[in-house]
């Protein structure tokens, strides 16, 4: 059983070390880090997973961005602990944050990553958005959290303002 709720500042230390265990150490230079220095994560929107003993199992943030002006959602990162992949828990914590993110307004939101994997939670290939480089375009993901909010919505992803 996981017990999922909105990260607080005591968990900060732990999910930092959890992102470290689970990306290689280079992670923060990867481009979507640029989107997220000086920018404070989407804070209702960052959540851990924690199991029946209180272990962190999983960890997702949210950053705000625009692209070409419109403001979205940039998910990631997100890490399940080793001892707990398989179990389900990077699911319930991308379920959970969405159906968040649509209550609280959000309309779109975007990632980088598999699309294989993320297919299942309505992601997919979005045309005309352009992550910094030297991200895979094939890799850019998006999932509209009300109808058409993609349509029209091209540009390069920008830190929001």
């Amino acid at each position: 059983m996981l017990r999922i709720s909105i990260e607080t500042p005591d968990d900060i230390q732990e999910v930092e070390y959890l992102y470290d265990l689970a990306f290689a150490p280079g992670r923060q230079a990867l481009s979507s880090y640029r989107l997220r220095d000086g920018v404070p994560p989407v804070a209702k929107l960052c959540m851990v997973a924690r199991g029946e003993e209180g272990a962190l199992a999983g960890a997702i943030r949210y950053w705000p961005v625009q692209i070409g002006g419109v403001k979205a959602l940039l998910l990631g990162p997100i890490a399940v602990h080793p001892t707990r992949q398989g179990e389900g828990v990077g699911a319930e914590l991308i379920e959970a944050s969405l159906a968040r993110a649509e209550v609280l307004g959000w309309q779109r939101v975007l990632l980088v990553g598999d699309a294989p994997y993320y297919k299942r939670f309505g992601f997919e290939k979005v045309k005309g958005v352009e992550m910094p480089p030297p991200t895979n375009p094939d890799r850019v993901l998006g999932r509209a959290l009300v109808d058409s909010a993609f349509d029209g919505v091209i540009g390069v992803v920008r830190q929001e303002v």
